[in-house]
This record gives structure tokens, C-alpha cells and sequence, in this order.
């Protein structure tokens, strides 16, 4: 978990029109694990959130929200009564955040200040899973993983001003701050993109040869979207035209996908236990520079704009329960008490 392997540079040529830039160009990728912070209690978890200022990090776990002050590295509070708890979005200006929760269908949201819940939970559509705020619409947008609906909430408010229609399992979103927002939809492998105020689809992408995509990273500058795929693949796509610029390999279990303008490194999360970083040569060059070893079950992750660490958290498995009809695939059970989050960079 603590070692940080730093593959050769990997020269791969993505498409034929475009070539890998020189090695010595190439920088090395700046992520080490810098400390683990542990959280203990019971349950699994999914995404985390680094709010906007950088001085909070929103976890998700079980059926509560730890809450963890990026200063000092200690949890100062939790959000509990967040049954199925998958998504965390933060609005600084309305002083709320907002929080989904897939076992009841309903998104709750919280005084940034106190942690206390503001008003009754929001209904929304089924299986409400990746969330987003979108500045220039002022707009929470709510993703539902079942059913491809977005339901849209005035983020100052909470109320529910409207509903997408987006037509399949939708996972991450990203907006581009000029009006359009693009997501992945996981059953049908696209990327596709929807009017920020109208909620009209403009356009739909397919991700072919990447199957099952779920975390999305934006680079405005050049208009470049990164779609980390689960068969172990991150696709590139031009997001004005849709246009396949590479495809990259990653590693199993890829989730989360993140990219930072700094370094112009895109970096996946692996649940199999790595990251996998890759560097932006040139708006179509793409090279391999470092897989990362994180640890098992690390397969999201949340980007810190201050600092430009990086965020993962997991916990220790235990055996794994016989098969039964109710749960033909069971997952291994998970070591109460070792929950804790890995905090990545220089």
C-alpha cells in the first residue's frame, strides 16, 4: 500500500495520425502516499468529495457521511441517516450541501456549518447516484443509476425546478461552465452531453472499444473528456464533436477518473489496488507514466484543487459469504473497524 511503483514510460501510440512525445518531456508522476487516515466503523462506501476551498473532505460510508478536516486529518463530524449514501456535492455559496441516497431514493441536504440536516429529504429517481453542481446554471443535477433520469434541483433552494430524460444507467458527470453538461451512461457505454438549462440532449457518443464507463474528467482547455472504463480502459473524446482521440489502458476495477490541469495528468482509480496515471502530451498524445499501488477496494477518488492531492479510501476484507439465491455473487465482507482513507502526492 505504501509503495509507489513507477512503470517505464510506456510509449503508446493511440491512433496511427499521432505520435508519442520524446520520453525526456515526459514528467514523472508526483504521487506517493503522504498519510492514512483512519475512520473505523462498519459498512461500505463509494464517493469522496473535497469541497471546493479544500479544506473539507466529505466520505461516503454505510448509511452516514464522515467528515474530515483536511488541515488537521481528523474526522470533526459525521451526517448520519443517509441510507445507501453515494454521492456528496458542495454549493459554498448557498451554505448546503447535498447529499444522494440509493436505498430510499431521496437526496438529503445539509447546513455546511452545523452538518444538520435543512428541511425533508428530496424524493428523486430511482437509485440516485452521482450528483453534480453545476455553477453556471446554478443547478444541482442528481444522477439516477436505474432508469436515466436526472432530477434538477435550484441549489440555493433545494427545489426541484425540473427532470432529464437522458436514456440509460447514468454514472459521473462534468460540467464545462459554459452551459453543457456531459456524463457517462454505463449500460450503453457513451458519453453524452445535455443543455445545462433546457435539459435537451444535444449529442450521444458511443465509447467503443471502453465498455461499462463511470468516472469522467474534463480538460475545458482543449475540450477533451476522460471516460475510465470498467474492461480496463480510459477513452478519450473530443467534447465538442465526440470524436475517439485515444484509448489507454488502465487496470481492473477502474471507477473513479480525475484530471488535473496543473500536471495534465488524467489519474484512475483501481479497485484492484492501483492508480493509473497518465500523462497529456499534446490535446491527441497520450502516454502511460505510473501505475501507483494504492490498496484493494480503492476504487474512487476525489481531487483536491489546492493542493492537487489525491483521495481514495477503503478497508481490510474478510471472507467471503457462500453463494445464495438471494445473492448469487456475493461480495467478501468487510473488517469492521479498518475503514480509512489514503491521502496521495508529492
Amino acid at each position: 500500500m505504501k509503495n509507489l511503483l513507477l512503470a517505464a514510460p510506456l510509449a503508446l501510440t493511440l491512433c496511427s495520425a499521432y505520435a508519442p512525445a520524446p520520453a525526456a518531456r515526459v514528467p514523472a508522476a508526483p504521487y506517493r502516499l503522504l498519510r492514512t487516515i483512519a475512520l473505523g466503523g462498519e459498512g461500505g462506501w463509494d464517493y469522496l468529495r473535497v469541497d471546493p476551498a479544500g479544506t473539507r473532505l466529505y466520505v461516503s460510508h454505510g448509511t452516514q457521511i464522515e467528515v474530515v478536516d483536511l488541515k488537521t486529518h481528523q474526522r470533526i463530524g459525521t451526517i448520519p441517516n443517509t441510507p445507501g449514501v453515494h454521492g456528496i456535492e458542495v454549493v459554498p455559496g448557498a451554505g448546503r450541501g447535498y447529499i444522494t441516497c440509493g436505498r430510499n431514493n431521496t437526496c438529503v441536504v445539509f447546513d455546511l456549518k452545523t452538518l444538520k440536516p435543512i428541511g425533508a429529504p428530496i424524493p428523486t429517481g430511482p437509485k440516485p447516484d452521482a450528483l453534480l453542481y453545476d455553477a453556471y446554471s446554478k443547478r444541482v443535477f442528481i444522477f439516477s443509476n436505474d432508469g436515466g433520469r436526472s432530477t434538477v434541483l435550484d441549489a440555493a433552494t433545494g427545489a426541484v425546478v425540473g427532470t432529464a430524460e437522458l436514456g440509460g444507467d447514468v454514472e459521473e458527470g462534468v460540467s464545462d461552465g459554459k452551459g453543457t453538461i456531459f456524463f457517462n451512461i454505463e449500460n450503453t457505454s457513451e458519453v453524452v452531453a445535455f443543455d445545462a438549462k433546457t435539459l435537451a440532449v444535444r449529442q450521444r457518443h458511443a465509447l467503443a472499444p471502453g465498455e461499462e464507463p463511470t468516472g469522467l474528467g474534463l480538460d475545458p482547455k482543449t475540450n477533451r473528456l476522460f471516460s475510465g472504463c470498467a474492461n480496463e480502459k480510459l477513452v478519450v473524446t473530443d467534447s465538442r464533436t465526440g470524436r475517439q482521440v485515444a484509448v489507454l489502458p488502465t487496470a481492473k476495477g477502474t471507477d473513479g477518473a480525475v484530471f488535473d490541469p496543473a500536471t495534465r495528468n488524467i489519474v484512475t482509480s483501481n479497485g484492484s489496488g492501483t492508480f493509473t496515471v497518465i500523462h497529456q502530451n499534446t490535446p491527441d498524445s497520450y502516454t502511460v507514466v505510473a501505475r501507483v499501488a494504492t490498496a484493494r477496494g480503492a476504487r474512487t477518488m476525489a481531487f483536491d484543487p489546492q493542493t492537487h492531492h489525491i483521495f481514495t479510501c477503503t478497508a481490510d476484507y474478510g471472507p467471503t459469504p457462500a453463494p445464495t439465491a438471494e445473492s448469487p455473487r456475493p461480495r467478501p465482507s468487510i473488517v469492521p473497524g479498518t475503514f480509512r482513507v489514503l491521502e496521495f502526492g508529492k
